[in-house]
């Protein structure tokens, strides 16, 4: 089992020495640990001392650490789109366009990454892959595109197969999503609908960030007030996507008492920067991030009490809307829409009454 960790800071919190610190502790306990930079400049590389590509390159023992570059893993993925095109059109018509033109498209980088972290995590390869984004804000968009694709393929996806460009595309389509997304298809598969085993993939990274054993993320910040305010802002927006944070490392932090209040039910730790190139007093105060633990889950439905809980810290009521549509709900807070599929029970089941109460938006049916 592989457990993809990720930390959401400001800058000021020293985001990057965390990921390496935590990586480094991680390998040293003998664990196969993959290092997964994103931020494009040589921060990673300076600070490791060691320069980072594209590929996996060794650290120390035990110890990886890769790149992530848009533009090399378009121009990847695009080598097999060309190659499946060629295989499945009698007439391909992108042979002539290179993956080294491709510019990148407004979030696309997001979903290259994402399905990148994803093959690593499947390869087997490693024990943990430590993320680090460079922002909190686009690593938590980048994990949300599981939730959102799987709404936009629930609500679209028939529609889709019953038109005739659907009905047209499905052959070349299928073999397509087979390759971007790393699933197995064979061309005799009776379920050869594009839709299937999409949201095969998606149902299962959503499986994945429900359970902190396979996706976990922790807050960094200082004890500043304004930093403390900002990261429960993204708490309250990682809930949102379904990423479950489990706990809080703090820089310069004094009044652990205040600050576990404020982050209640997590667990707060006091962490120090490092001095030069001695990462060993920050890699000692580091949690134990293999711990067991229940922090609280973005959502839980209880058909029986006609009743769906959602987590929501860092917002107040005022921050926060709530429609019905259909067969789900919508909850808006922040800078996320969340579109909750309802149990059988409550579905087109109006909604009687809400409220927000101890981080808990409550609604009833």
């Amino acid at each position: 089992m592989t457990l993809i960790l990720t930390f959401l800071g400001k800058g000021d919190s020293h985001q990057s020495l965390v990921s390496i610190a935590t990586a480094q502790k991680l390998s040293n306990l003998g664990l196969r640990v993959l290092l997964v930079g994103q931020n494009p400049g040589p921060t990673l590389s300076t600070l490791l001392e060691t320069p980072v590509n594209t590929f996996p390159t060794e650290v120390s023992p035990n110890l990886m650490a890769v790149k992530l570059s848009s533009t090399f893993l378009l121009e990847k993925g695009w080598e097999k789109v060309k190659e499946l095109e060629s295989q499945y059109l009698r007439s391909p018509t992108l042979q002539n366009i290179y993956g080294q033109e491709l510019g990148i498209l407004p979030g696309i980088d997001r979903a290259l990454f994402l399905n990148a972290l994803w093959e690593y995590y499947q390869s087997c390869k490693y024990d943990v892959i430590v993320y680090d984004g460079d922002s909190p804000l686009s690593t938590i968009r980048m994990f949300g595109i599981p939730e959102i694709l799987s709404w936009y393929l629930r609500r679209f996806g028939q529609v889709l197969k019953e038109s005739d460009v659907g009905k047209t595309l499905s052959p070349f389509i299928q073999p397509i999503i087979s390759a971007i997304l790393n699933v197995s298809w064979t061309p005799n598969d009776p379920a050869t609908e594009p839709t299937n085993h999409a949201n095969d993939i998606l149902g299962k990274w959503k499986n994945a960030l429900a359970d902190p054993k396979h996706v976990a993320t922790y807050l960094v910040t200082t004890d500043d007030e304004l930093a403390i305010a900002q990261t429960k802002y993204y708490w309250g927006c990682a809930q949102q996507v379904g990423l479950i944070v489990k706990g809080v490392l703090v820089h310069k932090g004094k009044l652990i008492d205040s600050l576990s209040q404020e982050f209640s039910p997590l667990s707060v730790t006091v962490i120090s920067q490092p001095t030069g190139t001695d990462w060993q007093s920050l890699q000692d105060a580091l949690p134990d991030f293999l711990a067991d633990s229940m922090p609280p889950q973005p959502i839980t439905v209880d058909a029986v009490s006609r009743e769906v809980r959602v987590f929501l810290p860092g917002f107040d009521k005022n921050q926060i809307k709530l429609t019905q549509y259909g067969p789900e709900i919508t909850i808006e807070a922040g800078d996320q829409r969340r579109n909750i599929e309802l149990p059988v029970p409550l579905r087109r089941q109006p909604v009687r009454g809400a409220k927000f109460q101890n981080h808990y938006l409550i609604i009833s049916f």
